[in-house]
């Protein structure tokens, strides 16, 4: 009986654990869509999608808490009401971060600028061709896709309370041939 009881309450820990550390530290979350390609892959047959299997990665939750998110940083978060009346969907999103609070964005062209200044982005392949100035609101944060042309973002649907964020991803670990830091 005391072997098993032992046994019990060891397992018990170790879900408490678990949970613990998903809920407050680190969560895994699956790329649903190709807004994200080709930093983040989707798998097919879904639109857009290049790959067989899709990405799987971890965002860090405590890592908001513990410094301030930072352009460029791609982050998970959840969304405004708005993104499911646009974008047909609602839920936790991962993009990267663009615009911080209080900044302009502007898009002229499917090229991006910060206060004026053009945002260097080598991680995006393709780009579409909109054209737009968004002013990102005190304690908001403005996001947009990789795959421009693919992504229903921010452009969309407007500036993310610093409330949503969830987490920065911080590594790719599914599929093995695509682990590493995205």
């Amino acid at each position: 009986m005391r072997i098993a009881i032992d046994w019990a309450l060891t397992i018990v820990a170790a879900v408490v654990v678990v949970l613990a550390v998903k809920a407050y530290v680190i969560t895994p979350y699956r790329i649903p869509s190709s807004s994200m390609e080709p930093t983040l892959k989707c798998a097919t047959p879904a639109l857009g999608c290049t790959a067989r299997f899709a990405d799987r990665v971890l965002a860090c939750r405590i890592c908001l808490d513990l410094s301030s998110p930072s352009r460029g940083e791609i982050i998970v978060f959840r969304t405004p009401p708005e993104a499911a009346q646009k974008c047909g969907e609602g839920g936790p999103f991962v993009k990267r971060l663009i615009g911080l609070p209080g900044e302009t964005v502007t898009e002229r062209s499917g090229s991006v600028f910060v206060d004026g200044k053009p945002l260097d982005e080598p991680y995006v392949k393709r780009r579409d061709t909109r054209s737009g100035v968004w002013r990102v609101p005190a304690g908001q944060y403005f996001f947009m896709g990789d795959n421009r042309s693919e992504s229903c973002d921010s452009r969309d649907w407007g500036s993310v309370r610093r409330g949503n964020l969830i987490g920065t991803v911080v590594f790719r670990y599914w599929p093995p041939n695509r682990i590493g830091v995205p």
